[in-house]
């Protein structure tokens, strides 16, 4: 196929090209896979100026939609690729094999450079949702923040950077140009931007930035970065978000109250840390959602009011190809015991998917949130059960609504009145800093 791209495009390609360190912020559907293949592709193949890149994704996206790129537009035709997942083995035959793209996925990163025996000899680095990248602690940011000094040129790219706050900035900008903006130290970023918020005594849980420091922070790293929205530079469809408020009975409220009641006296006095908070909240959707995990891991049923509200959605969609939205593994056989439905799991179903073979089907926010193009096959999102991750939300809502969607989006949500649900839907839509969301909605539903 041949390329045309948008000014935008062009723009963005241009800015890899001329900045060896670069962060692009790109909204979901704008194509920042072809943008980065393209700018790859000049600097290999015309300017001779690198000569083998490595491009880190979410494994679907390694698997899928890298080489699918590659082998769609015309201008890449000379690109070679080799995907490095698999089995160990594969890995390592994928790395002997000549190519100008090495794709790896995230969780192979630490495999590459400290365990595979494999010479570094990458000169380029694309990180393909480099918010993946955002904890210093994990084993994959400390393996390539090792290799980093060997790599000339790196790109950054994710459609949201700091989806839990600005303190996810640091580790971040810390790969791309080894702490020379941000600071080499993550003590010494919050000192600088941030006070202490949420605390027990010494303890503290959390911190809000400064008076001033989100500006001060974007100034800093505005000489490497470009962002982009899609209103700013599509003609995009209306996307219309709809909320189904289901009411419990007298019933089922005073089940729910119950185990609700139970979790309070478990706690006693204890203060309600981001642990406690999160592992609190998930009870309480499930809850809200209608099925429950005792201590021996069974799913004990309390309502049925979504699959309810679900069936009405299903119906009143006349046949179109709906999308459901869900979470937890108890809700997804609640989904399949009632539904007939397919999970959207492998290349097979993306593409049944999209030719409109598939009439109802089910995805994982978690493992289908990145990189997935779904818009060819349907227009209609369903979140049964909602989440707390604003990455992952919005993500899973641009696999329909993104370049490429000609019809308007609608995006349901099934909330249970009187129930966490809200507050998971209000922090949502205000896009505050989750964990401080979570734990003041687990405190408030508790008391």
């Amino acid at each position: 196929m041949k390329y045309s791209p948008h000014d935008y495009q062009r723009y963005a390609t241009d800015f890899i090209i001329n900045n060896p360190i670069s962060a692009v912020l790109l909204e979901m559907g704008l194509g920042k896979s072809v943008i980065s293949l393209s700018a790859i592709n000049e600097l290999m193949l015309d300017y001779f100026d690198v000569s083998r890149t490595l491009v880190i994704a979410p494994l679907r996206v390694a698997n899928n939609t890298w080489p699918d790129e590659i082998e769609k537009w015309n201008h890449l035709k000379y690109l070679s690729y080799s995907v490095v997942t698999g089995s160990e083995k594969e890995r390592l035959d994928a790395l002997k094999k000549p190519a100008h793209i090495y794709i790896i996925n995230r969780e192979n990163v630490d495999w590459l450079i400290t365990k595979s025996g494999f010479k570094w000899t990458f000169d380029m680095v694309v990180i393909d949702e480099l918010s993946s990248f955002k904890s210093y602690q994990a084993k994959r940011f400390k393996s390539l923040l090792k290799a980093r000094p060997k790599v000339k040129r790196i790109v950054g790219l994710t459609g949201t950077p700091s989806s839990n706050g600005l303190m996810d900035l640091w580790a971040e900008f810390r790969l791309l140009d080894m702490g020379e903006r941000l600071g080499r130290y993550i003590t010494h970023y919050r000192q600088n931007f941030f006070v202490p918020d949420k605390r027990n005594q010494q303890m503290i849980f959390s911190y809000k930035p400064k008076d001033g420091a989100e500006k001060q922070i974007y100034s800093l790293i505005s000489d490497i970065t470009i962002s982009m929205k899609s209103k700013d530079f599509l003609k995009m469809p209306e996307c219309v978000l709809n909320e189904v408020e289901v009411c419990l009975s007298e019933k089922e409220r005073k089940l729910y109250d119950s185990l609700k009641a139970d979790m309070v006296l478990k706690l006693e006095d204890e203060e309600i840390d981001a642990v406690n908070a999160a592992a609190l909240s998930n009870k309480l959707l499930q809850m809200a959602n209608g099925a429950v995990y005792n201590d021996k891991k069974e799913s004990i049923v309390i309502h049925d009011r979504k699959l309810d509200a679900l069936e009405d959605l299903i119906e009143g969609a006349n046949g179109k190809p709906v999308l459901i939205a869900y979470w937890f593994k108890s809700d997804l056989e609640r989904i399949k015991k009632r539904f007939d439905v397919r999970e959207i799991k492998t290349g097979k179903d993306i593409a049944d998917w999209n030719e409109g073979k598939v009439p109802i089907a089910v995805i994982h926010p978690a493992s289908a949130g990145h990189g997935l193009n779904l818009q060819a096959g349907g227009s209609t999102l369903i979140w049964l059960g909602l989440t707390w991750s604003l990455e992952l939300y919005q993500q899973t809502n641009a696999r329909l609504y993104r370049q490429g969607q000609d019809s308007t989006v609608v995006i349901h949500h099934i909330l249970t009145k009187g129930t966490i649900d809200e507050d998971v839907m209000k922090a949502l839509k205000a896009k505050e800093k989750i964990q401080d969301a979570l734990i003041n909605s687990v405190k408030a539903r508790l008391k």
